[in-house]
Order: C-alpha cells, then structure tokens, then sequence
C-alpha cells in the first residue's frame, strides 16, 4: 500500500482524506482486488487518528463497493472496474452538467457536495 497521509490543516476531515486516498489508490490498481488492508486500530496508529475515525473510512468505502469487510478475516479491496477514457470523458461532462445547474440555483460548493453525498 502506497503511503497515507492525513494532513490536520486540510479543508477535509481526516476519514474523508483517508477515503479519497483510497479510492485512489484502489482505482488506480495501486491497490489490486484482493489486497487486504491493515486492520483499523494498527491503521489508526499508524496515522495517528482514531480507530473511530479509521472505521468511518472503512465503513463508507464498504458502503461505495470499494470494500469488502469479512468480520475477522479482515477488509479486502473489491473487485473494481476502472473506466475507460470513453466513460470517463462522459462523466465529467455530466459532473460539469449537474455542478453549472446547481449553481444557476444559487447553491455553494459546500451544499452541491452535501446534495450529492446524500443521493449516493
């Protein structure tokens, strides 16, 4: 696993910078299907956080398909697919899309990522 770092003057919370670099890293095939991820409190040592903080992460990921938790056995990436141009491209037209629609509403970037956290 690539390094992870939580920085305490990001904008970010620290769970929501431990999934973004995740997600990355699972995306990017850094972290292959399969690959087992370090339990939550040895993580959370690790990067000086909370196990609380660490689970959330976990939890969320697991709740997006990017993880497959088994109890005891540990937490595992899932199998993935990553898009190809073709879809990618598409995708940042629709985010491009949806972000100008919700501005011409007058919502901020706080609440256009608030709106679309609570539909995932």
């Amino acid at each position: 696993m690539t390094t992870l770092r939580i920085d305490p003057q990001a904008p970010h919370p620290p769970f929501e910078q431990l999934r973004r670099q995740l997600v990355e890293q699972i995306v990017s095939r850094q972290l292959p299907a399969g690959t087992r991820l370090p339990p939550v409190r040895r993580l959370a040592a690790d990067l000086a956080l909370s196990p609380n903080t660490v689970a959330r992460a976990y939890r969320e990921l697991e709740a997006e398909g990017y993880l497959i938790t088994q109890g005891r056995n540990g937490t595992l990436v899932a199998p993935v697919s990553a898009p190809n141009d073709e879809v990618q491209r598409h995708a940042a037209e629709l985010a491009t899309s949806y972000v100008a629609g919700m501005r011409n509403l007058g919502f901020g970037t706080d609440a256009i990522l608030l709106t679309v956290r609570q539909a995932l």
